[in-house]
């Protein structure tokens, strides 16, 4: 692992401050206290981000998410004690669909990784990633992004040919088909919003009815799943 200088985290209130609240929130479930000690001060140096809580425990996230706010981004260990990752995503999503999850690896563990995504990850991380590489992959998961490598992306796309005969337009919408159409443009939704004269809420509401008419939790899943069965 590249070595990072650690700060302590400092600690904040949920509504410490306006920036506070202008800010991206991050939640850390890592059950490795110096990595996780690392991650916190990371994401706390950023301009922009925030690390709201962390966590040594999926179950001690999952306790806290059903009395705060879902934060914006989740970073989580796959190989967690008790609840691991790709059980912790699945709970997670069903809590806060909107929310996105990075998984962190030790290594490019292809078949944890792709169970990973299946569930409803939107991408990974490897534990050895400098500083640069985990807030780039932030700002890119928060973009629309989907950050993976090739070979995990394509297992993907096999999957969903697995699915056989396509089974129609699953009640979409024709302004959800519009969505779909710049979604595998690969536009952000700030840049969907404009293209369609609405409001950034009114997209992520469409978005979120998207993903549960396709059965999916993810961007990469829905895009997927469009162009496997020729939805458009």
């Amino acid at each position: 692992m590249s070595p990072l200088q650690i700060h302590k985290p400092s600690q904040r209130s949920k509504s410490a401050n306006v920036d506070d609240r202008n800010s991206i929130t991050i939640w850390v479930i890592e059950d490795d206290a110096l990595f996780r000690t690392t991650l916190v001060s990371i994401v706390d140096a950023a301009e922009g981000l925030r690390c709201e809580f962390s966590f040594d425990s999926c179950e001690a996230l999952l306790e806290k998410l059903e009395r705060e706010f879902a934060p914006d981004v989740v970073l989580m260990d796959i190989g967690l004690p008790g609840i691991d990752g790709i059980e912790g995503v699945r709970r997670i999503k069903a809590i806060s669909p909107a929310t996105d999850i990075l998984m962190l690896t030790i290594f490019e563990e292809d078949e944890k990784i792709f169970k990973a995504i299946c569930a409803g990850a939107n991408g990974y991380l490897l534990k050895s990633s400098p500083a640069n590489d985990i807030l780039s992959a932030i700002h890119e998961v928060l973009n629309g992004g989907a950050p993976m490598n090739a070979k995990i992306a394509r297992r993907v796309l096999d999957m969903f040919s697995d699915f056989g005969t396509p089974k129609g337009d699953y009640g979409l919408t024709e302004r959800e088909k519009d969505i779909l159409r710049l979604m595998i443009d690969g536009l952000t939704k700030k840049v969907i919003a404009d293209e369609l004269f609405l409001s950034f809420h009114t997209i992520d509401t469409h978005i979120k009815s998207i993903y549960q008419k396709l059965q999916v939790h993810s961007k990469s899943g829905a895009v997927a799943k469009v162009l496997k069965e020729r939805l458009l």
